[in-house]
């Protein structure tokens, strides 16, 4: 079927833009990750990492999209633990969840409790590590995001043009959001909780036990506004102690 035949309905531009928004609104957990990691290599090298590592997920998505029969193939049932079936989609989920639960857990305590390193020795050691890790969340988060897709889209096509253009935006301002974490240590640990929480709800998804994403959304969306006050009442606070103390 034609792209001009597919797109000659009204349902499929609302099918497109509502699954473009919704690839938008997941794909903040990989700008979150991919910001986070780059921001362990030198300035200069922290805005290629991110769009390489936006555009692997992009390419990622594609091949999933493109394999489909794969990709419903996952959901077939391997084995079973204790009366629960468990499928391929279940095991990525549960890995990737832990995965990022442990690489979470541990760049807090760098944060808090971590020393300080070389950044030449730091830049060395974690340019293809970065890129690694970035590739290997970007099959989590890609799996989950071509399964949502699936369930909501028949046309292939609809899915890759949403896809690639739920890409573009999350590119765009991928280097501004980037950016901001770095400035703000409060918002890099609350993003880094952020991401514990998603990795908590991929195992528990690969368990059986179904958390509602709007739930999780809401809770992060709740804790972002109120630290941006915080921030915000932190910048106004602070002159009227230096006027004080002068």
């Amino acid at each position: 079927m034609e792209l001009a035949e597919i797109f000659s309905t009204p349902q499929a531009w609302i099918s497109l833009a509502t699954l473009a928004a919704l690839e938008i609104i997941l794909g903040i957990d990989n700008i979150v990750f991919i910001s986070i990691l780059s921001g362990k290599l030198p300035e200069e090298q922290r805005g290629f990492a991110r769009k390489v590592g936006l555009a692997l997920a992009l390419i990622t998505r594609i091949l999933l999209l493109l394999s489909l029969t794969w990709v419903m193939g996952l959901t077939e049932p391997l084995f079973a633990v204790f009366g629960h079936s468990v499928s391929g989609r279940d095991l990525i989920l549960i890995l990737g969840g832990l995965f990022l639960v442990g690489k979470a857990t541990v760049e807090i305590y760098d944060k808090v409790e971590g020393g300080h390193h070389d950044s030449k020795a730091v830049a060395k050691a974690t340019m293809a590590a970065v890129l690694v890790q970035i590739m290997l969340l970007d099959v989590v988060f890609s799996l989950d995001s071509v399964i949502t897709a699936v369930g909501m889209v028949d046309e292939v096509a609809i899915m890759i043009i949403a896809v690639v253009l739920a890409m573009i935006v999350m590119i765009i301002f991928a280097n501004p959001v980037g950016d901001f974490v770095e400035r703000h240590p409060s918002i890099k640990i609350l993003a880094l909780a952020f991401l514990i929480l998603i990795g908590v709800m991929l195992t528990a998804e690969g368990t059986g036990q179904h958390v509602s994403k709007g739930y999780i959304y809401s809770a992060m969306a709740f804790a972002l506004i109120i630290e941006l006050l915080n921030m915000r009442y932190r910048s106004k606070s602070k002159p009227a102690a230096e006027e004080a103390a002068a």
